[in-house]
């Protein structure tokens, strides 16, 4: 029976489809798509948050791999919905993110889109000579940090949905989206320090591996381990939530855990660092959280729970542990 991409998973089906060719598969390049009706709602979603979270998608790969952003690509699919105004403002917050993040050189473009719209972006950045000569290989016991609480993002999405809900019913009164705005403002526009990498050059601590958390820590954990070569285990304890996270996941009847684990859209950066700077991190960069650590590759990438028990992680695209060591078998 021919296999399936569900049972398969992306970066699987990756690996294999490079097995067979003449190349090799390299680090994921600085790039996003973004669809109407699959990334996101234009009827809750504001223009100019969603130019910004589109630049700041892109922008996270960069930052991750402790590169400067330089240039930066747009090209919008414009359906016949969209009037001049609306672009203008999707282009406004483009704009505004741009310079915070301070590219250099901003490519615009517009075509057409028969299926709602859609927005291209691709981005380039400098890693500093000597940022790369330090750039230390990781070992066991590197420390994983993450630079803003997880699961925040996947839960404003939920509330920004049952809100649609209500109000296309006639039950709308918006109590819900402002009690809980720290998660829907997570989710509509994510924000990340822009001087990241200069902080940490200055510093002179060298990640030994990053990658942008897009797709839920449990994803990112993995890309790290398979970027490592080692294991990892995070421990669900010191995962860093908003206040309030644990209260509406009760009322949305999910686990903020599993929304951190695999939630996705948190656009956080996920480092390894030397322990040897551990004093000297959680004196400088004190709004990153040191959740786990790498550890020797047989360990795998782990859930420490707060009883000790150690639960593999699996995240979509990625084929579970255990059945790969059952093939090894």
């Amino acid at each position: 029976m021919a296999e399936n991409f569900a049972d398969l998973g992306k970066n699987e089906a990756l690996r294999r489809l490079y097995e067979g060719s003449p190349f090799v598969q390299g680090a994921p390049a600085a790039h996003k798509l973004f669809l109407e009706g699959i990334d996101f709602n234009l009827v809750y979603f504001p223009l100019k948050h969603l130019g910004h979270k589109a630049v700041t998608a892109v922008t996270g790969e960069l930052l991750a791999q402790m590169q400067h952003p330089e240039s930066l690509s747009v090209v919008l699919g414009v359906s016949s919905k969209l009037d001049y105004p609306q672009v203008e403002e999707l282009w406004g917050g483009i704009v505004a993110a741009a310079k915070e993040y301070g590219y250099k050189k901003v490519d615009f473009d517009l075509q057409p889109s028969q299926n709602g719209l859609c927005i291209s972006l691709a981005a380039s950045g400098q890693r500093l000579k000597l940022t790369e000569v330090r750039r230390p290989k990781a070992h066991s016991k590197d420390l994983l940090c993450v630079s803003g609480r997880l699961g925040a993002a996947y839960l404003g999405m939920r509330v920004m949905e049952r809100e649609l809900e209500r109000f296309n019913k006639g039950e709308s009164d918006r109590k819900e989206m402002e009690q809980y705005r720290m998660q829907v403002g997570a989710y509509l526009k994510p924000e990340l320090d822009a001087s990241i990498v200069s902080r940490l050059e200055d510093a002179e601590i060298i990640p030994s591996a990053g990658v942008l958390i897009t797709h839920g820590l449990a994803d990112a954990v993995k890309r790290i381990s398979a970027e490592t070569g080692l294991g990892a285990k995070v421990y669900a304890d010191r995962i860093p939530f908003e206040g309030n996270s644990f209260e509406l996941g009760r009322k949305l009847d999910l686990d903020p855990i599993s929304a951190a684990m695999n939630g996705g859209e948190d656009y956080q950066l996920l480092f390894s660092v030397p322990i040897l700077y551990l004093e000297k991190f959680r004196r400088d960069f004190q709004t990153f959280d040191i959740i786990g650590h790498l550890a020797q590759e047989d360990v795998g990438t782990v859930l420490v729970t707060p009883e000790g028990v150690e639960l593999p992680l699996r995240a979509q695209g990625w084929k579970d542990e255990d059945e790969n060591d059952m093939e090894q078998e």
